[in-house]
């Protein structure tokens, strides 16, 4: 093999950055290209899990393409007093295969989809409307580890006990 007399590029050795949250930031790989001693990081992907929040919903465009748009709720890490508990996220796709997916949930579904983040601009220059979304390409099912509490009105004289406890939703207690 011929020299031309470059050393060879030293490994990168993997190093993660924290945030304030407690959240990684950068981790430093032989994907990342350093170029004048600075790192360039540009990666836009987005993996969420959570729960359909509604229906799906498809709408043809004038290209001929169809667009399937849906929203997920998110539960929030943390939280102070008073603040959200979770995220609505939309969500589109162009592709079939992920609409063909999607369209089969049920809302409340767990569903995690792999995607990027997209800021689409519409309307005319005077009234610009600027929408931020999960561009999906890639979705799956994804299975709850928290299981659905017990019905009170399955048992005998349950339809009473039901309207004076307070109904217990799945996702919330387990966070508690």
């Amino acid at each position: 093999m011929f020299s031309t007399g470059t050393p060879e590029r030293p490994a990168v050795i993997p190093r993660t950055v924290f945030g304030r949250s407690g959240l990684v930031l950068i981790v430093e790989s032989d994907l990342h290209q350093s170029t004048d001693r600075r790192t360039t990081v540009d990666r836009n992907e987005v993996l969420l899990v959570g729960r359909l929040s509604a229906a799906v919903e498809e709408h043809p465009l004038p290209s001929g393409d169809t667009v399937t748009k849906w929203r997920i709720i998110v539960r929030r890490r943390r939280h102070r007093r008073g603040a959200a508990l979770t995220d609505s996220i939309p969500c589109v796709t162009f592709s079939p295969e992920v609409a063909a997916v999607v369209r089969d949930l049920k809302p409340r579904d767990y569903v995690e989809v792999t995607g990027a983040f997209r800021c689409r601009v519409f309307g005319p220059s005077a009234a610009k409307i600027w929408r931020y979304e999960v561009e999906v390409s890639a979705v799956r099912p994804y299975e709850a580890e928290a299981a659905e509490p017990d019905d009170p009105t399955d048992k005998p004289g349950g339809g009473e006990l039901a309207a004076l406890i307070p109904r217990q939703v799945a996702y919330l207690a387990a966070t508690a």
